[in-house]
């Protein structure tokens, strides 16, 4: 019977013991396999890479031991990948390039030695690493400029690569033998090597130049000569190109950010990496290039195109702006609105921007991100289910107003998709349903608009707290203890506005998605303005408002 087992296996937070059985390895239809949060012991059974099918392994938080088993490179649709506070010790085994469709891989919290493999730069998908607490040697690989990552407290040694110096020095502190042009960090002293090479080459460089300059001047008169031919080749089979602010093509983009150099990038999501470029017209956008590119098929160029012009179309003071596209036979790309602040999750998880954050801006964000999916739920024709509702995927402008991004992108990338898909989403966000039913619906949005908003209140990703909410430990914890301690505690007329939204995010954390509210009802409640709240926050508990009573949805506003 075990053995036809589909979808899932979640045994969190059960306090079992002893090892994982050998038999878990014959589970080849399984899909989501967490045993997270007990007290499991032995080595991370090689029998786990029979599991072809599995595309979440969540094995954190127990007392697992030896190295990992390099079987594990045999999940090829394996997207979630946590390992987490553990005993685990030996090297990352390279052969964890062959998980294709890695996108979060967390190994934070063990014995984990040698360098970081340099085979990982080959995992496309991948958006989140966490190696932090382990005993890592060797230097930065440059690749991780295109990650989010954490490489705290190891034994890392050398320069911090420039193009990683915009990040918080809080991604790499307790590596000691680290120096860099980073807050916190001694400055790289220039070894006697460089000097005398830099002794022979000032003179072989202005040779070089000069040889450069001649060159340069020949192949003008050149490009002069053979132009009108070059723009006859350039016909509209090449390129598209999307209007804004005049006609600008891909040559143009190349352009402005010198063939997507790692100066103009600023971020990466699961679709894409993002950089910022300052068009002819002084216009300044982000531009998003795909990961995926079907642009040969002809049947995907049009339906692209199609969902492009949709899209385009779509008009909230809260979502990012989606201008255009180009679509090239060397890559394709969209064209957004320029945030100057970043990510939310950045900005949470610096301890001075969050600051900047304080609890009436925060209450602010909040409504402005229900409005903004109620709009795609309810007001969007066809309707749009963003599917990956994350504190990554919500920007902030200068004035720390909230914008969603990334909206259709699963639909725009794929616009045959059906709601029976596959997990699309960022793991920690990802509606509890979807491991056993596999339909996406508007309500694992709502879901993860809940984690979002706790996300908000608490400062960091409510996991742990969303964990032990089926536990009795809840009844004790208030929610003044779980708030964002680094701001002062909320002034009694914010308290209201914070008990109310965080009623309302337990409501949409319901495990049940009928009894979920739809987000027209969340908007709607937001800007009703109610104030609920008759005692301060530390007279009210976690267990309260998750079994809240006095603040009940009826059924008509839960249904979708």
């Amino acid at each position: 019977m075990l053995k036809n087992l589909e979808h899932l296996i979640i045994l969190d937070n059960n306090k079992i013991t002893g090892s994982i059985p050998t038999s878990l390895g014959h589970l080849t239809k399984v899909i989501f396999l967490s045993l997270s949060l007990n007290q499991i012991n032995g080595s991370i059974l090689p029998e786990i890479g029979n599991l072809k099918n599995l595309k979440s392994l969540c094995l954190d938080h127990n007392n697992l031991t030896g190295p990992i088993p390099s079987s594990l490179g045999h999940l090829t649709d394996l997207e979630v990948m946590v390992l987490s506070s553990n005993q685990i010790n030996g090297s990352i085994p390279p052969e964890l390039v062959n998980c294709s469709s890695l996108r979060t891989l967390s190994l934070r919290h063990n014995y984990l030695t040698s360098s970081i493999p340099s085979q990982i730069r080959n995992l496309n998908f991948l958006h989140r690493i966490d190696l932090s607490y382990n005993n890592l040697t060797g230097s930065i690989p440059l690749y991780f400029v295109n990650l989010d990552f954490n490489l705290s407290y190891n034994s890392l040694k050398g320069q911090i690569p420039d193009n990683l110096k915009n990040h918080s020095s809080d991604t790499f502190i307790g590596n000691k033998d680290l120096c860099g042009d980073i807050k916190g960090f001694s400055p790289c002293p220039p070894s006697s090597k460089t000097m005398r090479q830099v002794k022979i080459l000032v003179p072989l460089v202005g040779f070089f130049a000069l040889l450069l300059l001649g060159y340069f001047f020949h192949s003008q008169l050149r490009v002069r000569k053979i132009q009108s031919k070059s723009v006859k080749t350039k016909d509209g089979d090449m390129f598209s190109i999307w209007n804004y602010d005049g006609n600008i093509a891909y040559e143009d983009t190349i352009k402005v950010t010198e063939d997507f150099d790692i100066r103009y990038y600023i971020g990466t999501g699961g679709y894409g990496s993002v950089y910022k470029a300052q068009l002819p017209s002084g216009k300044v956008v982000a531009l998003k290039k795909l990961h995926r590119f079907e642009a040969e098929d002809p049947t995907f160029d049009k339906c692209f195109k199609n969902e492009v012009k949709m899209l385009t179309e779509i008009q909230h003071r809260n979502i990012v702006k989606l201008h255009g596209y180009c679509l090239h036979k060397r890559c394709m790309f969209l064209v957004y609105e320029y945030m100057e602040r970043g990510s939310l999750f950045c900005v949470l998880s610096n301890n001075v921007k969050a600051v900047g954050l304080d609890w009436t801006r925060r209450v602010n964000i909040i409504k402005c991100i229900a409005h903004a999916i109620s709009y795609m739920h309810h007001e969007c024709v066809p309707i749009i289910v963003h599917r990956d509702i994350s504190s990554n995927n919500i920007l902030l402008n200068s004035k720390l107003e909230a914008f969603v991004f990334d909206f259709g992108m699963a639909r725009l990338l794929d616009p045959d998709s059906s709601n029976q898909t596959l997990v699309v989403g960022t793991y920690g966000y990802i509606a509890l349903e979807l491991a056993y039913t596999m339909v996406v619906t508007e309500k694992c949005d709502v879901y993860s608009f809940g984690v979002v908003t706790l996300e908000i209140l608490m400062g960091i990703h409510p996991g742990e707290l969303l964990t032990s909410l089926s536990s009795s430990s809840s009844q004790h914890v208030m929610l003044n203890e779980i708030l964002d301690q680094r701001l002062p505690p909320p002034n009694r007329l914010v308290e209201h506005d914070i008990f109310f939204v965080a009623t309302i995010a337990f409501a949409c954390l319901h495990t049940k998605p009928k009894s979920r509210p739809t987000m027209k009802w969340v908007s709607q409640e937001f800007l009703s303005g109610k104030k609920l709240l008759a005692n301060p926050l530390c007279t009210v508990s976690i267990w309260q408002l998750k079994n809240q009573e006095s603040y009940m949805m009826g059924e008509s506003e839960t249904q979708s």
